[in-house]
């Protein structure tokens, strides 16, 4: 039997979602809708994952101020 690991993501005190570790990989489920452009995304690492979350959060914050 394979062990997984989770994660929380958040963002600015924002819950992004989880992300999931299987076979060295870590795969992002959203809890938030603004983050469903990472749903299902697979990375290597958990920083990978905040790091995508965070552009996410800075590109939807900067194009409401436009």
């Amino acid at each position: 039997m394979t062990q997984s690991q989770a994660f929380a993501i958040e963002v600015h005190g924002r819950s992004a979602g989880i992300v999931v570790g299987h076979d060295g990989d870590f795969t992002f489920f959203a809890s938030d809708h603004s983050f469903r452009d990472l749903d299902r995304q697979v990375f290597r690492r958990v920083g990978q994952a905040e790091r995508a979350a965070a552009r996410v959060f800075a590109a939807r914050r900067d194009h409401r101020r436009a």
